[in-house]
């Protein structure tokens, strides 16, 4: 029987409300799993962690994560891709399917999950919509299920046709699958590589236009209302996004939409530095639009906070024209939250948590999300006063391409339980 003791943390528990100013708890662990909070619980036979000025929260659940194995390894692998997510907080994440070859077939999520077997975070592959993600052939949804996809998507390129995302939605629904879409109209983009606005245009680099985002959004949430069937709406950056889910979620439309910390918290104003760290798809926006996407999270039209950590090496970033996009955010995501929702008063902390770590689980149907008794015991203690500068040569996956380096954040990873055995401590 193994044993672990979480001494006098404060205890912020979504399910719950436990508020972050609440007395200091202990928390029992036993063989992987929750199984007591209290005051003075007995240490005996348990390995201790004295957690007096911390915070103890579920682990994160990321559910939207590109780990690039396989065929991209150079940049990013299962193994150090969790690293990074137990570094950041983060005991579970998705693992979109754009990788060489795609995620695709049964043996390739096979791959996947044995290779996670070992690894310091859970790995719940995400399987394409389309053969090679060329928005053609359907894959074997049910087979995919079986070998264990959690959810489909085309993730990097999106299911063009209003048909075959309606099939894709249809039949996922049935089979209980989560279908995450990746809202682009290519007709629009036009080789933009950053948001078209004022930006842009003094810097005289083609810009993404926000219609390219709000016309898929708006194709998915038309296609929901139609089908009944449910559809979760990846990677929210706009205004008018914002805007088209709240009216679909009023109207009970089955739509969901998560968002990224770099788009609460960054504007287009970066790209000033023609750094391509500061490139990602969809782009950095304007000031107006992070506002929005912070309405969003507070009144609960957006109901997740994922990364879309997307690894690159620094010579695919090194020309800020020609870049791919991308930026990693696994071990910055926590701390962004504190920083840019918590701290301003946003959010509380159970409520970011609920963001961050309940409500993903949620939505992909997989354990976490709860400090309740008989939880898993995937955890997160972190120090929600301190401040650290964010150096990319510190950071623990392969890459290093972050958009907050240099940056001084709030809120420290300190320890990152996994099944009740210390996968990180600071």
């Amino acid at each position: 029987m193994k044993k672990l003791l979480i001494r006098g943390a404060v205890l912020v528990n979504p399910a719950r409300e436990i508020q972050e100013c609440g007395e200091p708890l202990d928390l029992l662990a036993v063989d992987g799993r929750i199984v007591a909070q209290g005051i003075g619980l007995p240490d005996e036979d348990a390995q201790v962690i004295e957690a007096s000025g911390l915070c103890c929260a579920p682990g994160l659940v990321d559910m939207h994560v590109h780990l690039r194995d396989p065929g991209q390894t150079q940049k990013e692998d299962v193994e150090s891709g969790c690293r990074a997510a137990a570094a950041g907080g983060v005991t579970s994440l998705a693992c979109m399917p754009n990788t060489t070859p795609a995620c695709d077939s049964p043996e390739t999520i096979a791959y996947i999950v044995e290779k996670a077997r070992s690894a310091s975070a859970r790995v719940y592959p995400v399987a394409a919509i389309t053969h090679s993600l060329l928005g053609e052939e359907m894959t074997d949804f049910e087979a995919l299920k079986a070998a264990g996809a959690v959810a489909v998507s085309d993730d990097g390129r999106p299911v063009p046709t209003a048909g075959q995302m309606e099939q894709a939605m249809i039949h996922a629904s049935r089979l209980g699958l989560k279908v995450l879409s990746h809202c682009e109209e290519l007709s629009l983009t036009r080789g933009g590589i950053m948001n078209e606005g004022e930006v842009s245009r003094r810097l005289q680099v083609p810009g993404l236009c926000r219609g390219a985002e709000e016309i898929a959004t708006a194709r998915e949430i038309a296609l929901a209302a139609a089908t009944g069937c449910p559809v979760h709406i990846c990677h929210v950056s706009t205004q008018g996004s914002v805007a088209l889910l709240r009216d679909a979620r009023r109207r009970g439309v089955p739509v969901t939409g998560e968002t990224a910390p770099h788009y609460f918290s960054l504007t287009d104003s970066l790209l000033e530095k023609r750094d391509a760290d500061y490139r990602m798809n969809p782009p950095l926006r304007t000031r107006d639009d992070v506002l929005a996407v912070i309405e969003g999270l507070c009144d609960g039209t957006l109901s997740a906070i994922a990364t879309d950590h997307a690894p690159h090496t620094p010579g695919d970033k090194a020309d800020f024209l020609r870049a791919p996009n991308g930026a990693v955010g696994l071990e910055t995501s926590l701390a962004v939250g504190i920083t840019y929702l918590v701290k301003p008063g946003y959010l509380t902390l159970p409520q970011l948590m609920e963001k961050m770590s309940a409500q993903p689980a949620a939505l992909l149907g997989i354990p976490g999300g709860s400090l309740i008794p008989g939880s898993p015991a995937d955890l997160v203690l972190f120090d929600p006063e301190e401040t650290w500068t964010v150096d990319p040569d510190r950071l623990h996956g392969k890459s290093r391409n972050t958009p907050f380096k240099g940056m001084t954040l709030t809120g420290r990873v300190k320890y990152t339980v996994l099944g009740g055995a210390v996968v990180y401590s600071d």
